[in-house]
């Protein structure tokens, strides 16, 4: 009977057999030790005796680059540093650049909770221009979603007459957007379609209140922002293997479960993506507005901005009282930056690439 012996330690056992080497250049294999483990000195490698070609080159690398570097340096990185400055300036001059000293009325002005020297108080802001753009993001970024997906999806199984549907899902991308606002505000217009087909007398645009102009305005946000979404939906679908439906095909497996259990994962990482960009888009939606109502209200230049949004807060106060214009940009970038951070979050769990 041979007796057992316990098992020599992994580590213990790779230490015995493991070579011993010395960084540096050795001159009898013509080549370069590097020592990259974690037991290796902290110390930076020094080439000897052989010119490192990697290192020498990498100024090549950075002229490939300068390019792109500056024009995000002067396009975003300063626009961006600037704008923060600005939001903490009093009383900035647009056209001169001069203000009157550092502050943080500026944020405290925005949401209504100080006046201005002369005794005005804000309120637009946040009765009308925070809702509105919220009510935008929660309404059209899943409806667009979802219905894009669905689109792709019946689009992607059509074999036939699918380069024209597509063809005819994309056209609202590529048309103006005023153009398409006014054929909008035509539609929902009083004596327009929606009433002549409904027998309804609603004021959608035009004299509506808040809530009321919102129908049409998501409905117009939807309908020109999902060309883009079905475009990206597309380009996943055609790279789905065809194997998972065919097992699901023999499975028996009903359609609802083959689009939630395989379709839906598999495209996780373009429906983040879609996600991503929605959001994005609707905290800065600013064009729908001008072109369904021409203006933030709906009670023409006298009435109430009840249609006001951030992005047209922002434009409007940018030239008349610039350092609120500068805090409402911020506190847009500050919405954007954390809901972006959370659907990252939520990917880690979710999104499967």
């Amino acid at each position: 009977m041979v007796a057992q012996t316990e098992p020599k330690n992994p580590n213990e056992l790779y230490d015995e057999v493991r070579p011993v080497y010395e960084e540096g250049y050795d001159s009898s294999t013509n080549t370069v030790v590097r020592l990259v483990s974690k037991r290796a000195s902290d110390k930076a490698y020094r080439t000897r005796g052989i010119e490192d070609l990697g290192a020498r080159n990498n100024w090549k690398g950075w002229l490939y680059l300068a390019p792109v570097l500056i024009l995000v340096a002067v396009f975003l990185i300063y626009p961006l540093i600037n704008t923060i400055f600005i939001a903490f300036t009093e009383n900035y001059q647009y056209a001169s650049g001069k203000f009157d000293g550092l502050t943080f009325k500026n944020f405290t002005y925005i949401l209504g909770l100080t006046t201005k020297d002369n005794g005005a108080r804000e309120t637009y802001f946040v009765k009308y221009a925070i809702p509105n753009t919220f009510l935008i993001v929660i309404v059209t970024v899943p409806v667009a979603t979802l219905l894009a997906l669905l689109i792709s999806v019946a689009l992607n199984s059509i074999k036939w007459f699918q380069k024209v549907l597509q063809t005819i899902f994309f056209l609202p991308y590529v048309t103006n957007a005023i153009a398409v606002g006014m054929v909008f505000s035509v539609i929902f217009d009083q004596t327009g379609v929606i009433n002549y087909l409904f027998h309804t007398d609603i004021t959608w645009i035009y004299g509506a209140n808040q809530y009321t102009a919102m129908i049409p305005l998501c409905l117009y946000i939807v309908w020109s922002s999902i060309p883009f979404k079905i475009l990206i939906f597309l380009s996943g679908l055609q790279g789905i293997d065809k194997q998972y439906y065919q097992a699901a095909q023999i499975d028996s497996a009903p359609k609802w479960k083959v689009l939630w259990k395989i379709t839906v994962p598999l495209l996780s990482p373009q429906i983040l993506y879609i996600l991503i960009t929605s959001f994005i888009g609707a905290w800065k939606e600013y064009t729908a507005v001008v072109g369904l109502f021409n203006g933030p209200g709906t009670y023409g230049k006298g009435g109430d901005p009840n249609m006001e949004t951030i992005v047209y807060y922002i434009y409007e106060n940018l030239n008349q009282n610039t350092s609120a214009a500068a805090a409402a940009a911020v506190f847009l970038f500050i919405i954007i930056l954390a809901f972006t951070g959370l659907q990252f979050l939520a990917s880690k769990k979710r999104v499967h690439y």
